[in-house]
């Protein structure tokens, strides 16, 4: 039998295994994605074409000192930082996965001596051998090699191409989640600085409001002298000036701990932030344009990230079904090789070596069927992650353009209430000089004024917080 003929059955042997361990192999089954998203938002909400999301941050939010604030949160934020390098570790496993599919190759030199014994069959037979005519056999005797070696894993089934592809596709997951942290971090220091402007306006009533107690404390003082008040009076007037003092300094703790915050997410040590309050009730609300819930697709970088996970998850399954298969190891070397260095350069030195290697499991492959499952069950965990990410990010939006609606409409009335009660304080402190009201009914609306126009300053801040939410539910601020 000639030697090819020995070769071409080999290979059809190999083929035939191949084939027939290939019906041991698991199917492949992949959990559908069942989420889809609504045709439109509520007829209501925002029916317009167009979206806010595609809108720059800087053209949104129009105010010269959140656009410095963002800016430097965006170049020193650590945790935005930290993101930027699981980014780069992220975009290196792709490079080490892309290696992995070719061949190495490997250059090295080795030195060595062999003596064996002289009482040895080794050494028995060196003592008769000349390595030249009438010259001793080299003791002991050098070995001198310089060559190269390759190994070469085929990818038959495409395992190590599509672990490269996943990783490729986590790197782009990675990617997105850097974006989706960009959006928050813009969406919650804009948060935080209109919190900020509407402490320095609740700071402004209650100091306001406090000018006006202690005003009219004082002139219950002076009608206790001329005896038209009592001590119950006076006391009641003095102990409503302490608990608006009391709101002074919890106000004032607030906006402390808003400007650290404000800070922190700039990554900066504590500082004063830069801002104008007086501008606070002045924010144009513009026409909130959300588009349609399939632009949440493309707009939102969760929703990609969430994407890009799911579908290197099913590349996993792939990697981890590629094991059941036989793999085929290719290694060969080329070199020199000799007893002596001065020889390594002569064509009889030339050494090299070419092998082939096909190998199946065959015994024991729980460890293999157990990676299987687990690609699996990860599968299915990035389906169900996906859908959640979808229907979160649609539920979060619908909130908050509804919140945005409905407290533009406390606004209105707020602000009527505040006209009518301010109103009311006046009509009360004249009664009481004319002793046509009792002192309860002053105090009771000078804490209705107060309450009130603390809870307009509140419902202006869900207004424009409202406004920052629906930019970042619909997934603008990464741009």
């Amino acid at each position: 039998m000639t030697t090819n003929n020995i070769f071409y059955r080999i290979a059809i042997f190999l083929v035939l295994a191949s084939i027939a361990w290939s019906c041991n192999v698991p199917e492949k089954v992949l959990l559908p994605v069942s989420q889809t998203l609504p045709d439109q938002y509520e007829p209501l909400l925002a029916t317009d074409s167009t979206n806010i999301a595609t809108i720059s941050w800087r053209a949104y939010f129009d105010d010269p000192n959140l656009i410095a604030l963002i800016d430097s949160a965006l170049q020193n934020n650590q945790e935005l930082n930290i993101l930027l390098q699981e980014i780069q570790v992220s975009q290196n496993e792709v490079l080490e996965r892309e290696g992995e599919y070719l061949p190495f190759v490997r250059l090295g030199a080795g030195i060595g001596a062999e003596k064996p014994g002289r009482y040895t069959r080794a050494g028995a037979v060196e003592e008769q051998l000349d390595i030249e005519p009438e010259k001793a056999f080299p003791e002991p005797l050098g070995d001198f090699q310089l060559g190269a070696v390759a190994t070469w894993e085929v990818d038959i089934w495409r395992k190590l191409r599509n672990a490269k592809d996943a990783a490729q596709l986590r790197y782009l997951a990675a990617t997105e989640g850097r974006n989706f942290l960009v959006t928050n971090l813009v969406a919650e220091i804009s948060e935080t600085y209109y919190e900020l402007l509407a402490l320095d306006n609740l700071l402004k009533i209650i100091n306001d409001n406090l000018l006006l107690q202690q005003d009219a404390l004082s002139k219950v003082k002076l009608q206790k002298e001329n005896a038209r008040a009592t001590q119950l009076a006076v006391n009641r007037f003095e102990a409503q000036l302490l608990n608006t003092r009391n709101l002074q300094y919890a106000i004032k703790q607030q906006i402390t701990e808003a400007e650290n915050r404000i800070n922190f997410l700039a990554g900066r040590y504590p500082s004063e932030v830069a801002r104008n309050p007086q501008s606070f009730m002045d924010m144009p609300l513009d026409s909130i344009q959300a588009g349609v819930p399939a632009e949440l697709l493309a707009n939102r970088p969760d929703i990609r990230q969430a994407e890009y996970e799911l579908a290197a998850a099913n590349l996993d399954i792939d990697v981890a079904r590629a094991d059941f298969y036989p793999r085929l190891d290719i290694t060969a070397g080329l070199g020199f090789q000799a007893f002596n260095p001065k020889f390594l350069a002569s064509p009889e030195s030339v050494v090299f070596n070419l092998a082939g290697d096909l190998m199946a499991p065959l015994i024991n492959k729980k460890a293999i069927q157990a990676r299987y499952n687990m690609a699996t069950a990860k599968q299915i965990q990035a389906v169900y992650a996906y859908e959640q990410t979808v229907l979160s990010a649609y539920t979060d939006l619908l909130n908050q353009l509804n919140k945005l609606n409905n407290y533009s409409k406390s606004f209105d009335t707020k602000t009527a209430e505040v006209d009518i009660l301010n109103k009311s304080v006046n009509i009360a402190n004249s009664l009481y000089r004319n002793a046509r009201a009792d002192y309860v009914e002053v105090l009771l609306t000078q804490e209705e004024v107060l309450d009130a126009k603390m809870e307009l300053m509140e419902t202006r801040l869900e207004q424009l917080q409202a406004k920052v939410a629906i930019y970042r539910t619909l997934g603008g601020g990464w741009r």
